[in-house]
């Protein structure tokens, strides 16, 4: 859990400068960390102007103190181990504890203050992605400030001069850093809280990462060949539900700081887009959808009235990004003769298991894999495997929520007669090809 012990005071400081000294830093505010890898409350406002605190899938917000005018936040760049789901862990960097970093939340016209410490071994700098700010807060190491050096702890202060949703990562061995996991959400809420008010607010970031099998590092140098897709640094099912009251109306705000764009796609449901990391989407210019393309290095909102009961799939549509650590160099063997190829294969490794046959359902399959890797497809829902991975999650749409109540609901239970079913029919053989006119 995150610490939130008794803040000091501090003074104001100018521009995106460094602190150093034991006087400076005693009045730097406390860092709060997080350790658990579930969705936390939402950090509801003890002062100010009232808002609609959003939560953040496997995350939380971070907290603040108010010093004078200035909402002050204190970020902290540093290694950590993040939990992709219950059998695998990766070495990171992050924020605070975690990868990704907390989300910033701040109100419209608020003064903030976020002060930057450096745990990493090299130097870094914090970019704040789509927000109005100076040029001299804008993060671009070299160009715009100097690095944050390891041991140092620089100040970004600036007006939040819009409402929206935003980003955070560095500008600084960019290429780096962010594919080990330095990023996060920023959300500054209307000052008026009626705008567009939701009852429901979510928000993640997504990211990739090449993990291979057995090993607790990514791959940094990768550009194309990722094998785990993940919201907020989880892949499912480790990835929380969306549990929501029926009736409600829903926010959901998603970035993309991904090597590519995901198409994310919400069963039983029509939403709008509602807004980017532009601005707000007048309502004259929106119209209903059940997939949206989030491009890369960009944000998307959507806006969806919780009006249909049950458990609906929310998953990116490139089928190979809702899968884990897969082998992407496997040939296609479907109307291959398994028992031919099977004992071929076997006089070269005994042990080893010949798929694809008739396909590659694996929701009953044990395979042995190596420590610290997950199956490829996977999880469990109350009528059998779901055989998902990376960008899936279900929202769970439900009667009489209490109205922050995030817990899981579990399965939902279906009224009678709204369940598909199997009939008696005559079984029709599977079409098998001539096998000379297969080719490998």
């Amino acid at each position: 859990m995150f610490s939130r012990r008794g803040f000091l005071g501090s003074a104001a400081f100018a521009g995106a400068s460094a602190i150093s000294g034991r006087a400076q830093a005693a009045s730097i505010p406390e860092a709060a960390h997080m350790d658990k890898v579930t969705m936390q409350p939402p950090l509801q406002p003890a002062s100010g102007p009232d808002y609609r605190p959003v939560v953040t899938l496997n995350g939380w917000s971070l907290p603040f103190r108010m010093n004078g005018d200035w909402k002050e936040f204190h970020l902290v760049a540093e290694p950590v181990v993040r939990e992709f789901a219950e059998g695998m862990k990766v070495n990171l960097w992050g924020y605070n504890g975690q990868s990704p970093g907390p989300t910033i939340e701040a109100v419209e016209g608020d003064k903030v203050r976020v002060f930057v410490t450096n745990k990493l071994p090299e130097y870094t700098t914090v970019h704040w992605h789509g927000m109005i700010i100076p040029s001299g807060m804008d993060g671009v190491g070299g160009l715009t400030q100097p690095h944050i050096q390891p041991g140092k702890t620089f100040v970004y202060e600036f007006e939040m001069k819009k409402s929206g949703t935003f980003m955070y990562h560095p500008h600084s061995d960019e290429m780096v850093q962010m594919a080990m996991g330095m990023m996060g959400m920023v959300v500054v809420h209307p000052r008026d809280p009626g705008f567009r008010a939701v009852d429901r607010d979510f928000v993640f970031v997504m990211s990739t990462y090449r993990v291979d099998p057995g090993t607790y590092l990514p791959k940094v140098n990768e550009m194309t060949d990722f094998n785990m897709w993940a919201w907020n640094a989880r892949v499912f099912p480790g990835i929380d539900p969306l549990p929501v009251r029926l009736g409600d109306k829903v926010r959901v705000r998603i970035g993309n700081l991904s090597m590519t764009n995901h198409p994310i796609h919400l069963h039983g449901h029509a939403f709008a887009v509602t807004c980017t990391d532009g601005g707000w989407i007048p309502e004259s210019a929106q119209y209903p959808e059940t997939t949206t393309d989030v491009p890369v290095g960009a944000v998307r909102v959507f806006d969806v009235l919780a009006d249909n009961p049950g458990d609906w799939a929310f998953h990116c549509h490139k089928s190979h990004h809702t899968m884990n650590a897969m082998g992407h160099d496997m040939r296609n063997l479907i109307g291959v003769s398994r028992k031919d190829l099977a004992k071929a294969v076997g006089k070269l490794a005994p042990d080893a298991m010949v798929m694809g046959e008739k396909g590659m359902a694996m929701g009953t399959m044990e395979m042995p894999a190596p420590d610290n890797t997950l199956p490829m497809m996977t999880g469990d829902g109350q009528f059998g495997p779901i055989e998902m991975g990376g960008m899936f999650t279900v929202m769970k749409i439900r009667e009489g929520l209490a109205r922050d109540d995030y817990r899981d609901p579990g399965p939902y239970q279906f009224p009678k007669g709204t369940v598909a079913y199997e009939i008696d029919a005559p079984a029709a053989e599977p079409a098998k090809a001539p096998m000379k006119k297969m080719k490998m």
